[in-house]
């Protein structure tokens, strides 16, 4: 009997950490590349935030209308808005070359003011936050036992897994526009010199890492929730800037780092509704972050930056 609640409890766990793992996989993934051509983009939480709104607003509202693909629809909402904020955080930090905290936070801000006053004025005020009907749950092991239950996950979250994870390695290693990401990460001069356009590398990836945020937060209010709230993102976008960092601008250490913060997080839910022992709910809510916070203190020290991170580029 303890076994087979042992095996329940357990499968559990590891089915809820890769729905937890996967937006912080999509928003993980684009940063690391943002980072990697030099840019630090601090817009993340905002951007993954207004993509939840936007995803969610739509998808509502298509739904209303009876619209087929409604959830689709929010979906490439969220990409959308997570494409225009991408290529206005490139516009401050590329071409204007300001202070790329201060642009990043700036963007937070703007995204996080912009969503929250369209969610006032779509939806009012209620004591009801609306919902929508989520995503549905699919598994690729059927009615198998254990597998099964554990894989019974969100197609984005196989995207997430199977498509995006492998696909962010190989443009990465095995590109030229991976080559020349790198090759201006690290010195950009040198990029230039060799005839690679600085600006076109940073523009594009800036907008295809927003793209990937917006899609994590769109993941929250789309398919785990099915709602929106002031809440929803809780600082994922700020434990992502952290895992890009643990991960050491490696998508296959993203994926280690993001399966940590979701694995703790998912127990963590699973301890308050055990209640096997006394201690305050708020210590269970910190667990997540403050393992992100050791796991950046262990594998963070001398970690190599790249070479122009943060360092805004003028051609001579």
């Amino acid at each position: 009997m303890i076994e087979a609640t042992f095996v329940t409890f357990l499968v559990g766990l590891l089915g809820a950490t890769l729905r937890v793992a996967t937006p912080l996989l999509f928003a993980t993934i684009g940063e690391l590349y943002t980072e990697r051509s030099g840019v630090l983009n601090l817009g993340i939480e905002g951007i993954m935030f207004l993509g939840a709104f936007v995803g969610f607003a739509i998808a509502a509202k298509s739904a209303e209308a009876e619209l087929a693909g409604y959830l689709w629809l929010g979906l490439g909402g969220a990409i959308v808005v997570g494409l225009i904020m991408g290529l206005l955080m490139a516009f401050f930090s590329v071409t204007l070359g300001v202070n790329q905290h201060v642009a990043g936070l700036g963007i937070t801000l703007l995204s996080t003011g912009l969503a929250l006053f369209g969610f006032r004025m779509i939806f009012g005020q209620s004591s009801v936050l609306p919902s929508i009907e989520p995503f549905a749950q699919l598994s690729i092991f059927g009615d198998l036992p254990i597998l099964g239950p554990i894989f019974e996950q969100y197609l984005l979250t196989y995207v997430a897994f199977i498509v995006l994870l492998p696909l962010a390695w190989w443009l990465l290693y095995r590109t030229n526009y991976g080559l020349e990401l790198r090759s201006v990460g690290e010195n950009p001069e040198a990029a230039d010199a060799a005839g690679v356009n600085v600006f076109r590398v940073r523009y594009i990836t800036l907008a295809l890492g927003a793209a990937l945020m917006a899609i994590g937060g769109a993941f929250l209010s789309l398919a785990q929730l099915g709602a929106f709230s002031p809440g929803i993102i809780a600082g994922r976008g700020w434990v992502c800037i952290a895992l890009v960092i643990f991960a050491k601008w490696d998508p296959i250490r993203a994926m280690w780092g993001a399966l940590l913060f979701g694995g703790v997080f998912a127990l963590q839910l699973r301890l308050q509704l055990l209640d096997l022992v006394d201690i305050p709910f708020e210590f269970f809510l910190a667990l997540p972050y403050l393992v992100t916070i050791a796991a950046l203190a262990l594998a963070g020290r001398n970690v190599a930056y790249p070479g122009a991170y943060l360092k805004a580029y003028r051609r001579e």
